[in-house]
């Protein structure tokens, strides 16, 4: 797909104001995953939408919006050349490291996702049997994964919003926790072609990973949303957020289960509409310490 085209579609998702643009680099990436999404998307039910330029505004807009909330200033870790990591890629993750959310209002430009660091020492040594997930236990170490923050995207399906915000934000360890076989296996093409690192993709259920926990966990368009969103509230690390890409009309119903999540005691830090859409909205919780 044309690079200056996806430039456009994608301009009212970020904020040329705070110098948030997608580079080359960014557009060659996005453009490559679109060619590999459509074309899986004839063999497995990938996505309903088929029209690429509605893939780029709702797939990819409603992503990179979450992205530049939670990472308003960008790392640089991702811009060398396809084909060329910037670091070593990564199997397992590491086990939470505890961040925040500070915001003083819902104006987007109040939230930030700050420096790692509280807490990391008490998640350090979680790990997950492997039988159970299929793979390398993600509380696991690894040596390019020390002092990262950790996010999870729970259902991820075919990657939103967790593979865009790895791709604006390179430098989070990431987790994708999808059961479907054929879709992790979609996943997995989709790392190897835009060579992503410290990015681990899980063909396993969310609930198989406890105790497990990360700094920040999204979901959005998941089937039997009331059941998993408890599910994923647990995966969030003390002191770490929840991200939900969801309808309005999810809000409430959301704040009620959160609120009977054990130890959750979720403290809401803004809800925010999505560009273009009359009824989409990023709603972002914080779990107590």
């Amino acid at each position: 797909m044309d690079h200056a085209r996806i430039a456009e579609l994608l301009a009212p998702f970020l904020d040329d104001a705070n110098d948030q643009r997608l580079t080359a680099n960014d557009l060659e990436r996005i453009s490559m995953y679109i060619d590999i999404l459509l074309r899986w998307n004839a063999r497995i039910n990938l996505t309903a939408i088929r029209d690429p330029e509605q893939v780029v505004t709702r797939h990819f807009g409603e992503s990179l919006f979450a992205a530049r909330i939670l990472f308003p200033t960008r790392s640089h870790l991702g811009t060398a050349a396809l084909g060329c990591p910037a670091e070593r890629s990564s199997v397992d993750t590491q086990p939470g490291i505890d961040c925040g959310l500070a915001s003083s209002s819902a104006d987007v430009n109040t939230i930030s996702l700050l420096t790692p660091g509280r807490g990391r020492a008490a998640l350090q040594g979680r790990v997950a049997d492997k039988k159970a997930i299929g793979g390398l236990a993600p509380g696991v170490s690894h040596p390019s994964m020390l002092n990262k923050i950790t996010l999870a995207d729970v259902g991820s399906g075919p990657g939103f919003p967790g593979i865009p915000i790895k791709l604006w934000h390179p430098d989070i360890a990431l987790t994708l926790i999808e059961s479907n076989h054929k879709k992790a296996a979609f996943l997995r093409e989709v790392a190897r072609a835009l060579t992503l690192t410290d990015i681990n993709i899980l063909s396993a259920r969310a609930e198989s990973l406890f105790p497990i926990a990360f700094d920040v966990v999204t979901l959005r368009a998941v089937e039997r949303f009331e059941s998993i969103l408890p599910v994923a509230a647990r995966l969030v690390a003390p002191g770490g957020h929840l991200a939900l890409l969801i309808s309005s009309a999810q809000r409430q119903p959301a704040e009620s289960q959160l609120a009977k999540v054990p130890d959750f005691h979720p403290h809401w830090l803004a809800t925010l509409p999505i560009p273009l859409s009359q009824s989409r909205i990023l709603a972002l919780a914080s779990r107590s310490d």
